[in-house]
């Protein structure tokens, strides 16, 4: 997006990809966008103002991160998907009722603020650079069909509303099955978005270099004037009049780091992010002495645990959230409300808040009532067996009593726990931790079930528990910047020339996820506003000396 903002502004762009594939974690992502009050909002009937959006954000994010970053990007992200649709082929569409992750406070919004791509053709990219858009096998569909967020809620209801359900899915598969009748690969979510910022980049006049891993920044008089990287085993050298963008993401796969700045419990590698994530950020920061925040920080995901040690773990996105199932730690007892947003849930399953340490191990219960009525793992369809693979790796027991199921997973506690969440569930109202309460809680949880669509009863057999583990979207600690994406010193001091962007830099919510896709959202609006500033840097520098050409 950085690239694709100062391409279009007349200066010279060139993208270094460390790894061999384009998109990064966005490309591996759901894709959708927080990008509060912009024009795909506005036509769809969504009314909403700057100022009861920075409500919103300063009641939830308050003393976490700087005031002046998220009032920039309130003021900023109308115009960046303005900028997203002028420069791409991409159509966006409202992710409708997708509401913010804390509706319920102050200027929260249940109809939601996210917007995400419609199914999108990658094939018009060309062979060579679709076969090199990063893919993530955990949020695939069983057969070839674009689904957006929306499309996967309706299709986690098919036993329940089959006749909104299956019109969706079929259209869906007659997309997707059958576009590849006419050469057109149909993708959806982060994909989608991936590629229609490779189409914007390449339309733009963008270079792209892959396999050219950073090996350092070139500084000049304490400024930031180019880098050196590693292309065909070479180094190369490359001048930035305007500035260098770092959107490297997070240490996602750092091991040793994320035990050391977040939990101790890390101890197998749970994170979807991008596999070329390993924590470069901080030989950065060390070289031209940039601040560093929030590394305790992670966008959290709850998940079902791999099936094999060489295994991604695999996205649990409804089922904790719906009717028949809990969440229980070795006590046998809840210990926090299911339903809420993942970050959050992930937090309280790493004990971050409480102070009480981590809850590992973490066992998802539920009945067959659930199995019949839901998907799981987003491809085992309602109903079905569970595939025998999920209990030959443990992560999947079964049993005909919940008194069974307690001595198999070694949870002694358990019949108690089933015993008080079913009185909770039949009164529709969850004493203990208020699950259905809010907005976000139901966009996952089941209408039909009245009075509450995320509590039911866990009575009947057979049993199930699934091993749950804290898994993680990406890490979103790291290099401190301003509100135009300028990194910073340790001092606060901003580094002339450098910028940092995307889970490269601090997160602009700080300890909060404010709504679906705010990862997406403040990357891209300070990639943008970056950009502009780097331009405008060039600009000058270029009036400085006549006759040179401007570079960001």
């Amino acid at each position: 997006m950085g690239a694709i903002t100062a391409a279009r502004r007349g200066l010279r762009a060139l993208v270094v990809e460390k790894g061999a594939y384009f998109g990064g974690s966005t490309a591996m992502s759901g894709g959708g966008m927080w990008m509060p009050n912009n024009k795909v909002l506005q036509n769809a009937g969504v009314q909403d103002t700057k100022d009861r959006v920075l409500t919103y954000l300063d009641t939830l994010v308050g003393d976490t991160a700087p005031r002046a970053r998220r009032k920039a990007f309130v003021e900023h992200a109308p115009e960046v998907v303005d900028e997203l649709l002028a420069a791409t082929p991409l159509k966006l569409g409202h992710m409708t009722e997708y509401a913010d992750y804390f509706a319920d406070l102050e200027g929260g919004s249940a109809i939601g603020r996210s917007v995400e791509s419609k199914p999108f053709d990658i094939n018009t990219l060309g062979a060579e650079d679709v076969a090199r858009i990063r893919t993530s096998g955990a949020i695939a569909a069983p057969v070839p069909m674009p689904i957006t967020s929306k499309d996967f809620r309706l299709m986690n209801l098919m036993a329940r509303r089959p006749l909104q359900a299956f019109p969706t899915i079929f259209k869906r598969v007659l997309q997707g099955v059958g576009g590849k009748l006419f050469k057109k690969e149909m993708a959806a979510g982060g994909r989608a978005l991936g590629a229609g910022l490779i189409a914007g980049a390449r339309r733009a006049g963008v270079d792209i270099w892959l396999n050219s891993p950073l090996k350092e920044l070139v500084v000049e008089g304490g400024r930031v004037t180019g880098v050196v990287v590693e292309k065909d085993g070479e180094r190369v050298r490359v001048a930035a009049k305007g500035g260098v963008i770092l959107a490297i993401g997070g240490f996602d796969h750092a091991g040793e780091k994320r035990r050391k700045h977040q939990s101790q419990a890390l101890t197998e590698d749970w994170s979807f992010g991008n596999p070329d994530n390993t924590g470069d950020l901080f030989a950065i920061a060390e070289q031209v002495g940039a601040g560093l925040d929030l590394l305790d920080q992670a966008w959290w995901f709850p998940s079902i645990s791999p099936l094999t040690p060489e295994a991604d773990p695999i996205f649990m996105l409804s089922e904790r959230s719906l009717p028949g199932s809990m969440i229980v730690d070795s006590t046998g007892h809840r210990f926090f409300n299911e339903a809420t947003d993942y970050m959050t849930a992930g937090r309280a399953m790493l004990g971050l808040d409480d102070g009480k340490g981590d809850h590992l191990p973490i066992w998802l219960i539920f009945d067959q009532r659930h199995r019949n009525r839901y998907l799981f793992a987003g491809s085992v369809m309602p109903g079905m067996p569970m595939p025998k693979v999920f209990y030959e790796s443990g992560v999947v027991v079964k049993a005909e009593s919940i008194a069974e199921l307690s001595r198999k997973v070694g949870v002694p506690g358990l019949v108690d726990g089933v015993a008080r969440f079913n009185v909770l569930a039949s009164q529709g109202q969850d004493d203990d931790f208020k699950r259905g309460l809010g907005h976000y809680d139901r966009y996952y949880g089941d209408p039909t079930n009245t009075p509450n669509p995320n509590l039911g009863t866990i009575t009947r057999a057979p049993f199930y528990a699934v091993k749950t583990v804290p898994a993680d979207l990406g890490t979103c600690g790291g290099i401190t910047a301003d509100e135009s994406g300028r990194a910073l010193h340790e001092d606060g001091s901003p580094i002339d020339g450098l910028y940092a962007v995307g889970n490269a830099a601090a997160n602009a919510f700080g300890k909060f996820y404010p709504g679906p896709g705010a990862t997406l959202g403040q990357g891209l609006v300070f990639a943008y506003l970056a950009a502009k500033h780097a331009g405008e840097r060039a600009r000058s520098s270029e009036r400085a000396r006549p006759g040179a050409g401007p570079e960001a």
